[in-house]
């Protein structure tokens, strides 16, 4: 029996991770949550056992959770976990800002989570936690990151040996690899509507899902069916990234400005569907060769799965940690491109969301916006939190 510790157990690694994971056989996964112990509570009154709610299909039952450690309560059973030789995968969904990176993709020391791991006054961060548990183990490891961030496993791995410079630590990166990961599956929050049937932790999701995995495992991993393993995991992040990540971060803003509450309602507007359209042929248009000859395609499927009213994403979900999520899927493609076009577009929608919430955003720079906006050139300083002043001229005021 194989085992994967799994950090951040939310609706997303529920949904996908743990889908293929079932689909596989012969592993058990150990969750982790970083924070509340919401979800451990309710996976453990029924056996860590759930519903997988997946649109047009019958749903499915997860079985392979075994367990859920919470950090606050014991941070030393999570360290053990980490160390321990009989988990081969240690796996992460944390979104964008649990990884504490700066405007440049490093480790943000100046991060007050950050700050008190490195004085180890408790844990509270992944890489924290990545990097003191690291540096015990004795065995090899592959680290999975299940998030949609730009070289993920580099990045996750530059960030833990930053850590580890800063307090000391030394940890055999020759047995541990980062292999690169792309992460792909609609997966909304739990509606009252889904709890008050017969499974009160059941995950609603699409019949799509997608996982393309750079082939670098340091230990044994289990047949995932359906996985990708590829050599360079680059183009396929890319085009998600800039062509779905990019379309809902654009409906997001956009769609909420315009009081829609949904995705399907956003993609609905004949001015936003229009303009999502473009925005898709336009980040085509940076990606790799190789991505050219399939993303009509892509684009056609992405608009479908954008137009399911089943599965209820809301555009606030969507909305939220934009200082995190546009980097990657607007300023990188804008940049790319070095021309006004709908990314530019978009991102004039995160300044306008902004301003109307009057700051008050669900984002761990919320605060830097609320100066921002205060400021005397609110516009400047929203741009520099993203690393977007240099294209100022191409982004409509």
């Amino acid at each position: 029996m194989g085992r994967i510790l799994h950090i951040g157990l939310g609706n997303f690694a529920r949904a996908h991770l743990a889908d293929y994971t079932q689909d596989a056989g012969g592993w058990e996964i150990t969750g982790v949550s970083l924070r509340s112990p919401a979800i451990r509570d309710g996976l453990a009154a029924q056996g860590y056992d759930y519903t997988l709610a997946i649109h047009g299909r019958a749903h499915k039952r997860i079985t392979v959770v075994r367990d859920m450690l919470v950090g606050p309560e014991r941070p030393a059973a999570v360290l053990a976990a980490i160390a321990d030789p009989t988990v081969q995968i240690i796996s992460a969904t944390v979104t964008e800002k649990g990884y504490h990176l700066d405007t440049a993709g490093r480790l943000d020391m100046e991060n007050a989570a950050i700050k008190a791991d490195l004085r180890r006054d408790g844990l509270q961060t992944l890489t924290g936690y990545l990097a003191y548990g690291l540096s015990v183990r004795q065995t090899p490891v592959t680290v999975l990151s299940c998030d949609n961030m730009q070289n993920n496993g580099d990045t996750l791995q530059k960030a833990v040996a930053d850590f580890a410079d800063a307090v000391g630590l030394k940890i055999n990166f020759s047995q541990i690899s980062f292999p690169n990961t792309m992460v792909d599956r609609i997966t909304p929050a739990t509606t009252d509507a889904l709890r008050a049937g017969d499974d009160p932790m059941a995950v609603p999701t699409e019949p799509f899902r997608e996982w393309v995995i750079e082939d670098r495992f340091a230990a044994k991993r289990p047949n995932w069916p359906d996985v990708q393993f590829v050599a360079d995991v680059a183009p396929y992040e890319l085009r998600k990234l800039r062509m779905l990540n990019g379309a809902h971060s654009y409906l997001a803003y956009a769609g909420l400005l315009a009081g829609h509450s949904y995705v399907h309602e956003a993609i609905a507007n004949p001015e936003l569907r229009a303009s999502v359209i473009r925005l898709m042929a336009q980040a085509a248009d940076t990606l790799p060769d190789e991505m050219h000859g399939q993303t009509d395609a892509y684009a056609r499927a992405l608009i479908a799965r954008f137009e399911n009213p089943h599965l209820a994403h809301s555009l606030r979900q969507i909305a939220m940690d934009g200082s995190q999520k546009l980097p990657y899927r607007l300023v990188a493609p804008l940049r790319a491109r070095a021309k006004t076009g709908v990314a530019g577009e978009a991102i004039a929608a995160w300044m306008a969301f902004c301003a109307a919430e009057k700051g008050d955003v669900d984002d761990p720079r919320a605060a830097d916006i609320q100066a921002a906006l205060a400021g005397a050139d609110p516009r400047a300083g929203l741009l520099q939190i993203i690393g977007a002043s240099d294209l100022a001229t191409l982004i409509p005021e």
